[in-house]
């Protein structure tokens, strides 16, 4: 199944996203549930949720595997612990 998440998303998005100056990153799977990152121009932009339904999210679950997409959390859990830590002092 990673496989043909890859050639998914070299295929069919990073070329489309490239187009506006994105890129995406496959951060995991877990139980069938995809997580990306939008990275560059895609990041930041107010159009993002709007890709991810209408473009990762169509081209991956035509994967039969694939349940769902979401997107990665852009701060690692590592991080939001330690910011934790620091707010409880």
């Amino acid at each position: 199944m990673l496989d043909e998440i890859n050639n998914a998303i070299n295929s069919k998005i990073r070329p489309i996203l490239a187009e506006h100056n994105g890129d995406i990153e496959l951060a995991k799977v877990n139980d069938g549930v995809v997580y990306v990152k939008l990275l560059g121009a895609c990041s930041g932009c107010p159009s993002a949720r709007f890709t991810m339904e209408e473009l990762v999210s169509s081209v991956l679950k035509e994967i039969p595997e694939v349940k769902d997409v979401k997107m990665a959390d852009p701060i690692s859990s590592e991080m939001l612990d330690f910011a934790r830590q620091l707010l409880r002092k």
